[in-house]
């Protein structure tokens, strides 16, 4: 068996392994405020390329980025009470704007408060609204379609960095339409975006599908999502989409007058991604020697390490890795110049390696005197590290076949980086579950990581679907959504025994 380069294992402790990848990947660290993180610059090298690909994307469905402001007045929340009620457990308030010396420590002024506290952003459906409710006048002015990359601010008492932070950052999209239909169309397609997004550039398999009642975005008439499912068989809510219908512009007053000449209210959707997916990145595709990045989202592709002795021959292996990386800038892979990095730290090579390979670089090359002689290069791929007897499954290469090879290679690594998670996703979903105790069984039998359960259910409201969220509640169980391909509801629900009228994914979740 091989050494890993990290001393806890995914199977030994996952929730510790997930720590430790991203202390030893360069990723995040601590910041000194709680749930707050500093991100490093390979852990926002990933940010920066999930941007860019998701920008790109965003822009291409006909969306304008812009900005709105960090601070919120309260009363715009105080229009919209199932808005506020489900963030004001959340909400940082600003309610001062200077500080005094007072005893010898800086206290809020009393004198400097403000005559309306002000919320730190946790989403900006009510700014927005209200920006809305002064840009549109007619039907002419539909549909507004925008987005905005920024942080938002939301108070956890649990958190874990990149999953569940204080603050994060994100993207959130906002559109007004004419149409109760344009609306819907609009949350659907934008959520086909996340979908294709999320498998085509993180290599992560998600199951796109309707949030029950209770899982809503405040004040949403629909909420949709894609659930991608971790190593531990637990459950992440990737990227969400909604359908607020005609909530907040009535509270907002977003009114516009039609072809006919009356007045009627906008129809709005609502939609983001965030850092999170970093963390879905991570527990993903990581293994127990560090982060492993798919090709598209990896800020350096290939990264060369010169194996550099303090001798005569450095410069030599020093030119031919200057040439080396030349020859591969010039290459495309996966539609985009591929990005190469020559590492030339003054730091021995075995580590520089070992560092690269726990950050995740999906190719490797290193280059010795030895190699420069002969024309070659020692090619790693971090999707495959080892041999069968645990050594280095390091390839020695002609150079120009390398050159030739590389971008297919990064192809390859994407690809197999899919079919991996794929190949979980697909035999973790248990299905057949008839009754509520094969249920509790499944999650008490399953073993360390059980996954998720497709179960029949009739689609509950009110009380009835409160008891159905404590049951699971009391197993550590939660709805994640009702894939858009599970086939047709043919039994009774295991919660209430009515007939069933759709099929609902549940499972343990972050």
């Amino acid at each position: 068996m091989p050494k890993h380069a990290l001393s806890v294992t995914r199977e030994d402790d996952f929730a510790q392994w997930y720590q430790q990848v991203i202390s030893e990947a360069d990723l995040a660290e601590e910041s000194g405020v709680r749930g707050c993180m500093i991100i490093r610059p390979w852990g926002y090298g990933i940010w920066e390329r999930i941007q860019r690909l998701l920008d790109d994307r965003i822009k291409a469905t006909g969306h304008d980025n812009c900005y709105f402001p960090l601070f919120i007045p309260l009363s715009y929340f105080e229009k919209e009470a199932e808005h506020v009620d489900g963030f004001a457990k959340e909400m940082a308030v600003v309610t001062h704007h200077r500080l005094v010396m007072q005893d010898g420590k800086m206290v809020p002024d009393p004198e400097a408060k403000l005559e309306e506290p002000l919320v730190v952003r946790p989403t900006s459906e009510t700014v927005i609204g209200a920006a809305f409710s002064r840009w549109i006048k007619s039907w002419r002015d539909l549909p507004v379609l925008i987005n905005q990359w920024a942080n938002v601010v939301r108070w956890e008492m649990r958190t874990r960095m990149f999953l569940r932070t204080s603050e994060f950052l994100w993207q959130e999209g906002h559109t007004a339409h004419a149409t109760e239909e344009g609306a819907r169309e609009e949350t659907m397609h934008m959520l086909e975006v996340y979908r294709s997004f999320a498998e085509d550039c993180l290599a992560m398999p998600v199951v796109a599908g309707e949030k029950s009642e209770n899982e809503r975005f405040p004040g949403a008439d629909a909420t949709w999502s894609i659930e991608a499912m971790m190593q531990d068989g637990k459950a992440l809510q990737a990227g969400t989409s909604h359908f607020l219908g005609t909530t907040f512009s009535e509270a907002q007053n977003i009114r516009f007058q039609n072809d006919e000449g009356q007045f009627q209210l906008a129809y709005t959707t609502s939609w983001g991604m965030s850092t999170r997916m970093v963390g879905g990145m991570i527990m993903v595709h990581g293994d127990d020697d560090g982060l492993r990045v798919p090709p598209r989202v990896a800020p350096h592709q290939i990264v060369i390490v010169p194996m550099l002795r303090d001798q005569h021959e450095d410069e030599r292996v020093l030119s031919y890795c200057h040439e080396l990386r030349a020859q591969l800038s010039q290459l495309n892979a996966i539609n985009e110049p591929v990005r190469v990095l020559l590492d030339t730290k003054p730091v021995k090579a075995a580590t520089k390696r070992w560092s690269w390979v726990k950050k995740g670089a999906p190719i490797i090359v290193e280059v010795g005197a030895r190699d420069v002689a002969g024309g070659n290069v020692s090619v790693l791929r971090r999707t495959s590290l080892y041999k069968d007897d645990g050594k280095l499954a390091s390839e020695i290469m002609e150079r120009h076949d390398f050159v030739d090879r590389a971008a297919t290679m990064l192809e390859e690594i994407q690809q197999a980086l899919y079919d991996e998670a794929r190949s979980r996703l697909d035999g973790s979903i248990r299905r057949g579950v008839e009754t509520f105790g094969e249920l509790e069984k499944f999650f008490d039998e399953g073993g360390k990581y059980p996954g998720w359960v497709e179960v029949q259910w009739s689609r509950p409201t009110g009380a009835a679907l409160a008891n159905v969220v404590e049951r699971l509640k009391a197993l550590k169980l939660t709805i994640r959504n009702v894939p858009m391909d599970a086939p047709a509801a043919d039994g009774n629900c295991i919660f209430t025994g009515d007939k069933a009228v759709e099929r609902i994914l549940v499972a343990r979740a972050y």
